[in-house]
């Protein structure tokens, strides 16, 4: 059952909401002002927000900004329920990022076709930044093109496979298109002036690669290659921007992957700087493993290169360590293929 949080102040149209939208097999919280509404949405989490934009203690507006600026609550959708209808009060709640506006007195199925949409997009939207669905990028980018006519941009992106160690862009390359991965696994990585490799990062289905670059308007920084089989959705330039700067559902969740990514390079540089090899060593395994989507019993193809290449050390010394790994039971190597045996020793493993 889908949460509703409904923000209106007058108390007979609040109750009439509560009806309509219960009756519609939605659990429905009610706030009687904006500063009371903020507080429900944050505590409760609702899957959408219809609120009123004249109230009083904190208007609509006020309360929209508020809960733009929270990580938490920014990408809960939102939509606008106003007696007026004048142009500048619809382009203010536009520009502060309102998904949709009713302009009371509505019909009711005017109200349940508005939050019905709104939380399909959401879905959608979700589908895409969890990893789920190919099919959901698509399906979005396709919505999105129809905004303001801009159907003269590219009609479907380009799927392509890349077979394994295959070079997907280089450093140096100029972008013209977003990576998603509908399947397998991608690093990012540079070499230094004598050719040695690290591995910046590990991608896998459901991810984006080569943002930065396409929104800094440069040229890569660093170059992507595939791990293994990988297919990939060659998205359009024009495209990418377009839903960034058009659509704030994909723009909040494009921002929040940006964060998490840049989060766990910073881990990562902190455990080059301070972790012994051995702690290095497994946790580039454990990363390789989550990133593949393997069970921990499951046997990987993990080329020693590659995992020295992510943890910062020489192949000699990732075979070794990995060596000390087998003979302490951790791991089992079999044919050059590895799988986990205690995979929570390997995380506890000191520094």
């Amino acid at each position: 059952m889908k949460k509703i949080l409904v923000i209106e102040d007058n108390e007979e149209v609040r109750s009439n909401l509560k009806d309509i939208l219960e009756l519609s097999d939605f659990e429905v919280i009610t706030a009687e002002n904006g500063l009371i509404g903020v507080s429900k949405a944050k505590t409760e989490m609702p899957d959408i927000i219809v609120c009123d934009v004249m109230m009083p203690e904190l208007d609509g507006h006020g309360t929209l900004k508020i809960l733009s600026q929270n990580s938490k609550t920014a990408s809960i959708p939102f939509i606008f329920l106003t007696a007026k209808a004048e142009k500048e009060d619809f382009r203010k709640g536009m520009e502060l990022g309102a998904d949709d506006y009713i302009v009371k007195p509505f019909k009711t199925m005017e109200l349940l076709e508005a939050i019905n949409r709104r939380l399909e997009k959401s879905i959608r939207i979700k589908e895409i930044f969890e990893k789920k669905s190919g099919l959901a990028l698509k399906s979005f980018l396709d919505e999105a093109k129809g905004i303001n006519a801009l159907q003269n941009l590219s009609i479907d992106q380009e799927i392509r496979k890349f077979s394994k160690k295959s070079i997907i862009f280089e450093e140096g390359d100029l972008p013209r298109y977003l990576y998603y991965i509908e399947s397998g696994t991608v690093k990012t990585y540079r070499k230094n002036e004598i050719g040695k490799e690290y591995i910046l990062d590990v991608h896998n289905q459901g991810t984006f690669i080569g943002h930065q670059s396409l929104l800094n308007n440069t040229s890569y920084k660093h170059s992507a290659a595939a791990l293994e089989e990988v297919s990939l959705s060659i998205i359009p330039k024009d495209d990418f921007l377009m839903l960034l700067y058009k659509d704030r559902d994909f723009s909040i969740h494009f921002i929040k992957m940006i964060t998490t990514s840049s989060s766990e390079r910073e881990d990562r540089l902190l455990s080059l700087a301070y972790n012994s090899i051995r702690k290095r060593v497994a946790e580039g395994l454990i990363t390789f493993f989550d990133k593949k989507g393997a069970e921990d019993s499951q046997e990987l193809s993990l080329m020693r290169e590659d995992l020295a290449a992510m943890v910062g050390t020489a192949k000699e010394s990732v075979i070794r360590t990995l060596s000390d790994f087998k003979d302490e039971g951790l791991i089992t190597i079999t044919k050059g293929k590895i799988s986990l045996n205690n995979r929570a020793a390997l995380e506890d493993l000191p520094n």
